[in-house]
């Protein structure tokens, strides 16, 4: 009898995935020459040589600061039982210097030359009440900065320092031409590293960031710690950003990282090299984004335009008859799409210029002028104060939508720095009203239902009945101080 031999199952598997990997291999093409490949390479030879001529110029900063409790020689606070006997005393001054250091390290952060004299560019944040600014070059010599003048409210920084002579500067791009989707480079010393490059793309433009007047760039490129006022820079090497901040719940990079447009920066920049502060251009207005809701009330269309919410008196606005409830569709011929927009347009015309303007008011286009001033020293550090707490609310009436109203007495008002006869006050908020889905909170005043005023209870039920019950509410609130208009949905 014959034997057949029976190969196992294993044996046939192998010899299966061998026939198919050759088969597959007489298919794939030579990744050497294939034009992804080929891609791959230019990109990657692209990045390779940005780094190179960029990274020459970057540099580190760190800064020193009085340490806590250093403010005077003596420590102890002006109502403190022990500071009579002892603020004379010279040996007891000398001991308490001693038990503490004068300077304490304060942070580290990047920066770039943006001029062979030895100027740096920088957040305002890394320099922040620093006494003593040093700057490493990329190959490791330090020097110790001459001068820094930053600008909060843009967190921009300039620093000066003695240069080599082989400095060299950074060529500044046009952020206006980035796009989304376009390749961007991200240098700095993260985390106290030496020179450190990161890629990615730009991922979003004109974001707002907290109190930043600046419409921010949005990137992927890894920004950490340390990371702050090094460039973002195009594939030809360009600065289009300033990385300065990052979205992070672990406390580092999450993948969403944001870069001062460089246009905005170089203004910035220029000012603070001139004169060591910023000036610039206001209308007098407080302002609110255009959004689906508001625009149906409004007869826009979601962010066009931004929505006068108040005009602040002796202004600019209100010589040129702004009103609340004007939406700015244009500005010096510019279409304004956010409020950042508006105001990154306004703060660079020139003073004491008049520029055309345009608004929605009432559903009608109104072409006018408006002559711009100055702002204030103090109007940034003002428009930020919250004028009060929480009151005590006692007595109060339901008006339908959720809410808890009570007529705003003159005590309570002054609490809460408005006038007694502007608006009736929210007392309670039920959860899941729709007050409470339209963000309205207990503490805020509203001032109108629609376009009418209302002054106590009698004039918001007048003005709220005059409503669909199937249709929105719209309500001017006075939130903590800041003026919003609000959309009030019945039905969710």
């Amino acid at each position: 009898m014959k034997q057949f031999y029976k190969p196992s199952l294993a044996i046939v598997g192998a010899t299966c995935l061998a026939i198919a990997a050759v088969g597959m291999a007489q298919r794939l093409p030579d990744l050497n020459s294939a034009p992804a490949a080929r891609d791959a390479t230019q990109l990657s030879s692209v990045f390779r040589q940005v780094s190179r001529d960029v990274l020459p110029s970057i540099v580190s900063i760190e800064t020193r600061g009085r340490s806590v409790g250093m403010q005077s020689e003596f420590p102890l606070g002006e109502d403190h039982p022990f500071r009579k006997f002892f603020e004379s005393d010279p040996r007891m001054q000398q001991y308490f210097k001693n038990q503490q250091p004068e300077f304490n390290r304060q942070g580290k952060g990047s920066g770039f030359v943006i001029d062979r004299s030895g100027v740096v560019m920088t957040n305002a944040h890394v320099v922040r009440d620093a006494v003593e600014v040093m700057i490493r070059t990329h190959d490791g010599r330090e020097y110790p900065a001459t001068s820094w003048k930053a600008d909060p409210d843009s967190d921009l920084a300039v620093v000066h320092f003695d240069a080599p002579d082989d400095l060299k500067p950074l060529k500044l791009g046009d952020s206006d031409q980035m796009e989304t989707g376009d390749w961007v480079l991200a240098l700095g010393a993260p985390f106290g590293l030496d020179m450190s490059v990161t890629a990615g793309i730009i991922s979003g433009k004109g974001r707002g960031l907290g109190n930043q007047r600046a419409e921010f760039l949005q990137t992927d490129a890894a920004i950490n710690p340390g990371n702050s006022g090094g460039p973002l820079v195009n594939i030809r090497g360009e600065v289009v950003g300033i990385n300065t901040a990052i979205s992070t719940r672990s406390g580092g990079y999450d993948g969403v990282g944001f870069a001062i447009p460089i246009n905005k920066a170089k203004w910035i920049g220029q000012q603070l090299r001139d004169s060591g502060r910023v000036r610039r251009a206001f209308l007098g207005i407080r302002i609110q984004s255009v959004t689906p809701d508001l625009a149906d009330k409004f007869q826009t269309r979601p962010g066009a335009g931004a929505i006068v919410t108040n005009v602040l008196p002796n202004s600019p606005a209100e010589k040129s008859e702004l009103r609340t409830g004007d939406v700015i569709l244009k500005m010096a011929g510019k279409t304004i799409n956010s409020t950042l927009n508006l105001q990154g347009i306004v703060e660079q015309l020139e003073f004491d210029k008049s520029y055309p303007i345009t608004v929605l008011r009432d559903g009608k286009t109104i072409n006018s002028t408006i002559t711009v001033n100055e702002m204030p020293g103090d109007y940034l550090a003002a428009r930020g104060k919250s004028p009060r707490q929480e009151p005590q609310i006692q007595k109060n009436t339901n008006d339908g939508l959720g809410m808890e109203l009570v007529e705003l007495k003159s005590d309570t008002a002054r609490q809460l720095g408005v006038d007694p006869d502007s608006g009736v006050l929210v007392a309670s908020v039920k959860p899941g009203s729709p007050a409470a889905r339209s963000g309205l909170t207990p503490g805020d005043v509203i001032e109108k239902v629609g376009s009418t005023s209302v002054s106590n209870l009698e004039d918001y039920e007048q003005a709220l009945s005059k409503t669909s019950k199937d249709e929105s509410v719209l309500l001017f609130v006075n939130s903590q101080g800041s003026l919003r208009f609000v959309v009030v949905k019945r039905k969710s």
